[in-house]
């Protein structure tokens, strides 16, 4: 994690920042225990966090959101840099790897919109265009599931598309 210099006008206590985040306090210690922000220590020892720990806290609520996993985001904010406050061409190379992956997220997502109400390759053969876009249960050969959603092609040109 990173090590940069500090000012006590720049440091914030575990309740200030928090708030500022719109976290609870045992979620900043947490994420704390789980290596995603390093708290400095005041003369009694309180934890005290680095005004740029506010931005670090809001990508972990965002990311989070989006389905990333812990480990997936303490690998991006690991790609920070050592020794100063991130900037802004730091957050944008973060952003950017996030953004790739929201890509494909809405990519799952539409395919699955459009797909839904159809033959998904799930072995139910119950509709009737399971028939045509997967006869015999066929998708069943790539595995359990449904299939189709997973992202088996299914064997026809002829989909119905919305």
């Amino acid at each position: 994690m990173r090590e940069f210099a500090v000012q006590a006008a720049d440091l914030l206590s575990i309740g200030e920042i928090a708030s500022r985040v719109g976290l609870s306090v045992s979620a900043i210690r947490f994420y704390e225990a789980r290596g995603l922000i390093v708290a400095h220590r005041s003369a009694g020892q309180q934890r005290r966090y680095h005004r740029a720990d506010i931005r670090r806290l809001s990508f972990i609520k965002i990311a989070q959101q989006l389905g990333l996993s812990l480990e997936e985001i303490k690998a991006e904010l690991n790609r920070l840099p050592l020794g100063r406050a991130p900037n802004a061409r730091d957050w944008r190379m973060i952003s950017q790897a996030i953004a790739n992956r929201l890509d494909e997220q809405i990519l799952a997502l539409t395919k699955t919109r459009d797909r839904l109400d159809g033959c998904i390759g799930c072995g139910c053969l119950s509709l009737e265009t399971c028939a045509l876009f997967n006869p015999n249960d066929r998708a069943a050969k790539n595995g359990a599931g449904p299939r189709y959603l997973l992202g088996d092609d299914i064997p026809h040109a002829n989909i119905p598309q919305r």
